[in-house]
């Protein structure tokens, strides 16, 4: 019977990978009746149009493979696989005299979503086109051939290549050994049974692990070992009992072995190898839910492939072991701005190596935690950047004489028609001992509200006095070219660095550096991203984009086209970026001037930034994944999540009828 179900099974699942992939997709994590029921449906359908000829199932999800993926509305991710405490569990665990582990996905977790991508970092090593693809065809060629010469299908890495080197080439041993490094390099102990293993070991239990692989036994032992799980009696492996735990025999044959008249239990992730097999054993069970499984339906797949994996697999390890749960600011870094903050740093030390940029200036606020994270990933790289003070209304004032239109625009025409009176206008533009004369001369008092109407008429008057605006700024001019002048001393380049959007931050420092300051250093400027089409001048910046003057990371017109014309100011997309790189700090209120301490939101402001400082931690952790020389995390991929946070944020408020203000 066995052996009828085995080849039915490889028939319909296992003979097309397309088909294996789909139907897994759907199966995996399943555990009632009716869903079984429902994906051997589904299965049998995927064979008949296979038959058909009908075979672009998996295509259809790759054009917006995002597309109406629902979010969490209300708390925390991490609160829906938020489990018992680790003592709870090994309390009730203690109870059994024989205690066995599933190894992966529940004591190891790897940085990638699917186990069968670490073989993109074997076939990178290699230099071989479509390993991962291969290596799982192989896999399974190799387990047929068991099946037919040995009525099993367990078998062994070594069998697997020596049949890989024959059909294909592939140097059976060198591929071997990459393969068992990078596996030994890129596992990772889970946090919540690191507490749970070290309760039992307290508690004097015997512990053993089961497991369903192909690596031999000793390089398991390894890896469990590096991890910190020492002292495990048993390692049983099933490429070397010839059984498995998803066919029940494995079970049955460590009971026999070890456990025979003792109460054993089993802790794994699989509903089916690992809980319903090993209860039909005799053993009892508890079922740990896959990290994946829970998280896979959050996560943003439109990203590249090996980038999208380690993306979800050092996500859906952090967020769903169970061990906490996060506030919901905490995630929002975590998940949203830890990739972008990560290759955006990635894109600016690769850009300074390649110009030759002897300073990099991270602007306020937005500076704050990207300098954070720079310093977290290039420490021998302290004395080449500085976080340094600035804002837009600050440039404005310092840079009015050259940029006059630009001043009068942001000061005058961006705050007309929206209740601001008069007096409050020129406090702001810091000249309010130009309110009498205004008063006299355009018959404007201070009450009077500022309009489309009467902007004219103050620019008319201030032009009319331009030499005392000057004078008014003369001071705070003079400071911040003090200031400047310190930090770029002995620099011939230099580079600000923003979130965005104009690039008039870079445009500002530079202007004032040869212009006013007449310092002898050429500034440039990187930003995340640029104006869109969406904005009133998508064209503000391209010249300097074009000359070089400025680079964008995310999108620009040329760079990402796809996402310069889906990103939309008008519906809070500056804002939920901005709110990334939050900054517990204030404003800054200008050079010379007293500034405040915290901004508001301080408090929230701190926990996004510690989610952003884990997730780049966690990636820094697994030096396995580092990328080559000069090269980063696409601004294409860095942005997907944000995205996908974006699109669920418009489309709630949109339901609720609320107007999108991302707060």
């Amino acid at each position: 019977m066995m052996r009828i179900r085995m080849k039915i099974y490889g028939l319909l699942v296992n003979r097309v990978p397309q088909i294996r992939e789909k139907y897994h997709s759907v199966r995996d994590g399943q555990t009632t009746a009716a869903q079984r029921a429902g994906s051997w449906l589904l299965l049998l359908w995927l064979n008949l149009e296979w038959l058909l000829g009908r075979r672009s199932f998996g295509m259809e999800n790759r054009q917006e493979p995002d597309a109406g993926r629902k979010l969490p509305e209300k708390g925390s991710e991490s609160s829906l696989s938020h489990r018992e405490p680790p003592a709870e569990l090994a309390r009730r665990l203690r109870e059994a005299e024989l205690i066995s582990f599933d190894v992966f996905d529940t004591l190891l977790l790897r940085p990638f979503d699917l186990p069968q991508d670490l073989f993109y970092l074997v076939g990178e090593r290699l230099g071989y086109l479509d390993f991962r693809r291969l290596r799982m065809e192989m896999e399974e060629r190799a387990r047929q051939l068991s099946w037919e010469e040995r009525g099993t299908r367990e078998v062994s890495l070594e069998e697997i290549y020596r049949l890989a080197e024959r059909e294909t080439g592939i140097p059976a041993r060198e591929a071997m050994e990459i393969e068992l490094e990078l596996e030994l390099a890129c596992c990772r102990p889970n946090p919540y049974f690191q507490e749970v293993v070290k309760l039992l070991r307290g508690y004097g239990k015997e512990l053993i692990v089961v497991s369903d692989m192909y690596l031999p036994a000793a390089h398991i032992r390894k890896m469990l070992e590096k991890c910190g799980y020492t002292g495990l009696s048993a390692c049983c492996v099933s490429c070397e009992y010839g059984v498995s735990k998803s066919d029940g025999g494995l079970f049955a044959l460590v009971q026999k072995e070890r456990g025979a008249g003792k109460i054993c239990v089993h802790v794994g992730d699989n509903p089916v190898s690992d809980a319903e097999n090993a209860r039909k054993a005799g053993w009892r069970a508890e079922l740990y839910q896959n990290v994946h499984t829970a998280g896979k339906k959050y996560r943003a797949m439109d990203l590249s492939a090996v980038t999208g994996s380690i993306y979800r697999g050092l996500v859906n390890g952090h967020i769903h072991n169970g061990l906490r749960e996060y506030p919901p600011e905490y995630e929002f870094g975590f998940l949203y701005g830890g990739i972008l903050v990560l290759g955006y740093c990635q894109f600016i030390h690769a850009y300074a190596k390649r110009e030759s940029i002897d300073k990099l200036l991270f602007l306020a606020r937005d500076g704050d935690i990207l300098s954070q994270v720079y310093d977290m990933l290039y420490p021998e790289e302290k004395e080449n950047w500085a976080y340094v003070p600035w804002s837009r209304l600050a440039g404005t004032r310092l840079a009015a004489d050259y940029y006059r239109y630009d001043y009068f625009r942001r000061f005058l025409y961006h705050k007309a028609n929206q209740g601001f009176p008069v007096e409050q206008i020129l406090q702001t533009m810091e000249l309010s001992d130009m309110l009498s004369g205004l008063a006299a001369e355009e018959g404007l008092v201070g009450s009077a509200e500022l309009t489309d109407r009467n902007a004219d008429r103050i620019k008319d008057y201030l032009l009319r006095h331009w030499e005392q605006v000057l004078g008014s700024y003369e001071k705070e001019l003079e400071e911040a070219g003090r200031f400047y002048a310190g930090v770029l001393s002995g620099c011939r380049r230099a580079a600000a660095v923003d979130i965005g959007w104009a690039g008039s931050g870079a445009a500002t420092l530079r202007c004032l550096a040869e212009r006013v300051w007449r310092l002898d250093c050429e500034i440039t400027g990187i930003v995340a991203g640029t104006n869109t089409c969406h904005n009133a001048e998508p064209d503000m910046s391209e010249p300097q984009l074009y000359g070089g003057m400025l680079t964008s990371y995310l999108f620009s017109q040329e760079h990402n086209r796809d996402l310069w014309k889906r990103h939309n100011p008008s519906r809070g997309d500056n804002v939920a970026l901005e709110r990334l790189l939050s900054s517990p700090r204030a404003s800054f209120r200008g050079f010379g001037k007293p500034q405040a301490q915290e901004g508001e939101n301080a408090e929230e402001a701190r926990m996004i930034q510690k989610g952003i400082l884990d997730y780049c931690r966690l990636y820094q952790s697994h030096p396995e994944l580092a990328m080559g020389e000069g090269r980063w995390i696409s601004g294409r991929d860095a942005v997907a999540p944000a995205f996908l946070w974006m699109e669920n944020f418009r489309s709630r408020m949109e339901k609720e009828d609320c107007q999108c203000v991302l707060t």
